[in-house]
């Protein structure tokens, strides 16, 4: 009960300091749109895009002229975003597929119809999640928060790698939407279903700090295997949306009375995630953390090489996913030491550069990275990730 309550003081102290931090930001002027060049050409799959955050990032790619793909699995409400979609910006390349991301079987015939239609995939927006679910198994028997969250996404990810090709000049991008939460988040990979004490909270925030891990080991084998693709988390906020039906109700009622000031809009919550997955910017760039379109360090642990290894290891034998991560870059450690930041296939990938032997805890230096070769977009000028400070609630080894 105490690591309950523990677990659930953290998540909403994460959450009251992300809304004083917004609060904060609207009374200097508020958040602006990123400005994006058109995206013609390119296609994008966003899981939970019928509504909420999903529905307005999957919006701002279809006006960006992207062709995009809803992956949900309410199949009423994500035909009629896609004809809300359609008539908003005048693109009629919208369209949806069933996913549900709590059945391994479903994910795996959503990439086989996929698959089908012959189309590169140039986009993967994991938007999709639950937070503070009643506890229930999923179709694989897997925690709801893990499953849906996390393991589902993984699965998603893994078995769509092949796709992801990036049209001439260009990487493609995997985009994970994380949470603040994962700031006051443990995970032991060995007791992921949380056997070991229960919590909703705990489960919550684990599910988005396994997101990060996972992405920080997925940008870095794309980058060995020579994948013209990139991997960055997004952090989009505290956004007004259904997600928080299962908080407490004073949390639900202070939403109700103050949701217009506190709390970001779908739009305005969208922007990170479209901003990663868009920004000629970011081009070639991956390994990051994103939080109002700029940098930040993501909580310390989440850098450890062993804790992401591990973490794959175990996603991988609960999905039945083959874990080529292990032979790949174990193969890699040799080179480990010497610059990563090097040209693959016409992507340069500079981004959570490894070091051996692994220094647990230790985020990456912010450098300037070199000048683009082969996907450098024009006007994509070199620039230096400047780390932000956290929300206030972070660990004093977890400083830019």
């Amino acid at each position: 009960m105490l690591r309950g309550l523990a677990a659930a003081w953290g998540v909403y102290t994460a959450g009251l300091a992300v809304l004083l931090a917004q609060l904060l930001r609207r009374c200097r002027g508020g958040f602006r749109a990123p400005v994006l060049p058109p995206q013609p050409g390119r296609v994008a799959v966003v899981t939970g895009g019928a509504e909420g955050l999903g529905l307005s990032t999957a919006r701002q790619l279809a006006r960006l002229g992207m062709t995009v793909v809803i992956a949900g699995i309410n199949e009423d409400k994500a035909q009629a975003a896609v004809r809300k979609i359609r008539e908003e910006t005048a693109n009629d390349r919208v369209e949806f597929l069933y996913c549900d991301l709590a059945s391994l079987a479903s994910i795996r015939q959503f990439v086989e119809n996929f698959k089908k239609k012959k189309i590169p995939l140039h986009v993967l927006i994991n938007n999709a999640g639950v937070m503070l679910a009643p506890r229930s198994p999923t179709a694989d028997g897997f925690e709801r928060h893990l499953g849906v969250n996390f393991l589902g996404h993984f699965a998603l990810t893994s078995l769509l790698l092949d796709a992801l090709s990036g049209a001439p000049g260009r990487c493609a991008r995997v985009v994970t939407v994380a949470s603040a939460t994962h700031y006051v988040a443990s995970l032991d990979p060995d007791d992921l279903q949380g056997s070991r004490g229960y919590s909703a909270h705990g489960a919550y925030a684990s599910s988005k700090m396994a997101l990060v891990l996972f992405t920080y080991r997925l940008q870095r084998l794309m980058r060995v295997r020579g994948l013209r693709a990139t991997a960055s988390a997004a952090d989009p906020g505290v956004v007004d949306t259904d997600l928080y039906r299962h908080v407490c109700w004073p949390v639900r009622l202070a939403k109700r009375l103050c949701g217009r000031l506190l709390f970001k809009t779908p739009d305005e919550g969208a922007w990170t995630s479209v901003y990663a997955a868009a920004s000629p910017e970011l081009e070639g760039r991956g390994g990051l953390y994103l939080r109002d379109e700029e940098a930040a360090r993501s909580l310390p642990a989440t850098y450890d090489l062993e804790l992401q290894e591990r973490l794959w290891a175990e996603s991988c034998r609960l999905t039945g996913v083959p874990d080529v991560a292990a032979t790949v870059l174990s193969e890699a450690i040799p080179d480990v030491n010497s610059d990563l930041r090097v040209t693959l296939g016409g992507c340069q990938q500079p981004g959570n550069a490894p070091t051996w032997p692994p220094r647990p805890q230790q985020p990456p230096p912010a450098t300037k990275p070199r000048p683009q070769h082969g996907c450098h977009a024009p006007g994509n000028r070199s620039f230096e990730i400047k780390p932000r400070l956290q929300y206030g609630f972070h660990a004093p080894s977890n400083r830019p």
